[in-house]
């Protein structure tokens, strides 16, 4: 039997669990994830190997509406990123959430009028529906908007179906050599996820009381064997946001250390040292010079 590899773009509107399915999908973390929207903000690879067939899942920034109020260079940065994610892939993922059908899903179908990838449905949350009778008309309905080539009802939290959508995923994989050695899960480096970590904690700790004006940026990151020193510096825009973020006797920022600190250790198998800085930089979110000295460059 002969080698099969390609990318598959996971794609969808804000908050819909691209990064549950794909993290489900590899059986190990490589996104981070809140119940926020536009956690992701850079495409991220997880790599798949099952015998012959290689799977390079792409997940991607959730494609949004640009209103007047997220019309700001790290918006148009993500929806960038989610789009170019559809170039050259060899199948695409289309995931969508139960029974509805927002604006925002009909932005990323547009987006897929011109992808001539085969592209599959994948209905998330299915186990949360009250009344399973209104699955079968619902996605008899959503299959008219697209010729799809497989719909498939899952749940990304439980595992539910995803075997059927990795068999459909799997029809499309082109012969190929495999691009990424067999153990290999990711493309991203350990500097990378750790700085994903730390915003992953921020974010399931504050909720809404931070906006979204918040990044880090991995300042130093030492691996001395057993021990891994890591100094990581958080971004906030005013002063106010640095203040929440940091808490009354500085209780907040420790609890997002110590959360971050235990996940590292866990994905690096050593000790790791953090230290976490919180730095007010004005602006840096609608400036695509900040941007790109920050890490997001879609070069």
């Amino acid at each position: 039997m002969s080698e099969t590899c390609g990318f598959v773009a996971i794609v969808g509107r804000p908050n819909v669990g691209k990064s549950t399915l794909m993290n489900r999908l590899l059986g190990q973390k490589v996104s981070i994830t809140s119940r926020r929207p536009q956690t992701t903000r850079h495409q991220v690879m997880g790599i798949k190997t099952e015998g012959e067939a290689q799977f390079i899942y792409v997940d991607t920034p959730g494609i949004h509406i640009l209103a007047k109020d997220r019309n700001k260079a790290i918006n148009r940065f993500m929806n960038q990123a989610a789009t170019q994610a559809l170039r050259d892939v060899d199948c695409v993922v289309f995931i969508i959430d139960r029974t509805r059908w927002s604006d925002e899903d009909q932005v990323v179908l547009e987006r897929l009028e011109h992808v001539t990838a085969p592209v599959i449905l994948a209905v998330n949350k299915v186990d949360r529906l009250q009344d399973k009778r209104a699955l079968l008309p619902w996605l008899e309905s959503v299959g008219a908007r697209r010729d799809f080539a497989a719909i498939v009802p899952i749940s990304a939290k439980h595992g539910t179906n995803l075997p059927e959508l990795e068999t459909e995923v799997a029809k499309h994989l082109p012969e190929s050599p495999h691009y990424f050695p067999d153990d290999q899960i990711t493309d991203k480096s350990q500097r990378f996820l750790a700085a994903e970590l730390v915003r992953e904690k921020i974010m399931r700790q504050l909720g809404d009381e931070l906006p979204y004006q918040m990044t880090v940026e991995i300042e130093e990151f030492r691996d001395e064997g057993r021990v891994v020193h890591i100094s990581a510096l958080v971004l906030v825009e005013r002063a106010g946001q640095k203040k929440i973020l940091i808490g009354e006797n500085g209780e907040r920022i420790k609890a997002i250390g110590r959360d971050a600190r235990l996940e590292m250790e866990r994905l690096l198998g050593a000790k790791v040292m953090l230290n976490l800085w919180v730095k007010v930089k004005r602006g840096w979110s609608d400036n695509e010079r900040a941007l790109k000295s920050l890490g997001y460059d879609l070069e």
